[in-house]
């Protein structure tokens, strides 16, 4: 046991300090009446079973009351790490991945780590190194929504990497995180179904990666265990103006019209309501429209978008704590992060049902 127990010393007031010289670890340790080791232990989040609770809180109240910042400059030399995670995410142009980050900023903060938010140019790579060597520079990696090769360059031959809405099966990560992307598709399939739509239109991303590929797979398989279904894909890249494109050429298209569009994307929805417009016709009276992911914008458009909510926060929090478990030696928790369908005006029933 490097600490000493709470009942063997007693706590000191912070002691008087010129407000020109920085408090060191030693200040804090007479303020708390621990060891400088346990300060080392308490403030390097590595006390658990070695410290109190009791005395961990002593330990980070003398610090907060002090304005104790520990010099991580020579704390990473000395430890071989550098306490920063590079996070790849496809773009900037969505605010889920701002989400993502948030989350994993969060609990790296909490735990003395930096976040490095990366865009990878071509969106589903491969992504180019931002860094002379990253594996001098960075300890672990978190990629979102990346295809499995991208990160080749980055992630070097030791790197820690953990993935984000990935193939679970398939993932070069040491550990992969998941929305139960599967369980959101089939929500939504389930509420169409039982508004009657039996002719739905797929508007998916054109983007080669697996949550889309899972996406339309949970999708015409759902359809497919219900008699009578008939399912139309077409494909767009996530701006609203090629959805729009692309949702006015499947809708002209020779054959009967769809009674509801499921989209991949909340965007992909808001092109479809203009190309919806176009042809004149009405959401949900004429078709009804789904998204997927529950931006602000799904509340911007009118009327407002069913869609299934992601929570990116949680994702991103979750991702973080899978990667620190990874550095710590520890199994990462299991389990796909839950969705949420959430019903608004956009659907309604079918046409004679």
């Amino acid at each position: 046991m490097c600490a000493v127990h709470p009942s063997t010393r007693r706590s000191r007031p912070p002691v008087a300090r010129s407000s020109s010289t920085r408090p060191t670890s030693r200040d804090v340790a007479t303020a708390a009446g621990v060891s400088q080791a346990a300060v080392s232990l308490v403030l390097g989040d590595k006390w658990r079973g070695r410290v109190s609770e009791t005395t961990a809180e002593r330990v980070r109240e003398a610090a907060r009351t002090l304005g104790y910042r520990p010099n991580l400059a020579a704390r990473n030399l000395r430890l071989g790490s550098t306490r920063t995670v590079l996070l790849v995410v496809p773009a900037l142009t969505t605010e889920f991945f701002a989400g993502v980050y948030t989350g994993a900023a969060r609990v790296a903060a909490a735990h003395g780590f930096g976040v490095v938010l990366y865009p990878s140019p071509e969106g589903v790579g491969p992504a180019r190194d931002p860094f002379a060597s990253a594996e001098a520079a960075l300890d672990g990696v978190i990629a979102s929504s990346m295809a499995a090769d991208a990160l080749t360059a980055i992630r070097g031959d030791q790197l820690p990497l953990v993935m984000l809405d990935s193939d679970p099966h398939g993932s070069l990560g040491a550990a992969t995180v998941n929305l139960d992307i599967a369980d959101g598709v089939r929500q939504v399939a389930d509420h169409l179904l039982g508004l009657g739509h039996r002719h739905l239109l797929h508007l998916a991303a054109d983007i080669p990666s697996w949550t889309f590929r899972a996406r339309a797979q949970e999708l015409a398989d759902r359809l497919a265990a219900t008699p009578g279904t008939r399912l139309r894909t077409t494909t767009a890249p996530i701006t609203i103006e090629d959805a729009r494109a692309a949702t006015e050429a499947a809708l002209t298209a020779p054959g009967p019209r769809p009674t509801a569009v499921v989209c991949d994307d909340d965007k992909l929805a808001a092109g479809a309501y203009k190309a919806l417009r176009r042809l004149g016709l009405r959401v949900p009276d004429d078709i009804s429209v789904t998204g997927l992911d529950d931006l602000a914008l799904a509340t911007a458009i009118d009327p407002e978008l069913t869609t299934v909510r992601l929570d990116a926060e949680l994702f991103g929090e979750r991702g973080m704590e899978a990667l620190l478990a990874v550095l710590d030696g520890r199994a990462p928790a299991s389990g796909d992060i839950p969705v949420q369908l959430v019903v608004r005006g956009s659907t309604g029933p079918a046409r004679g049902f």
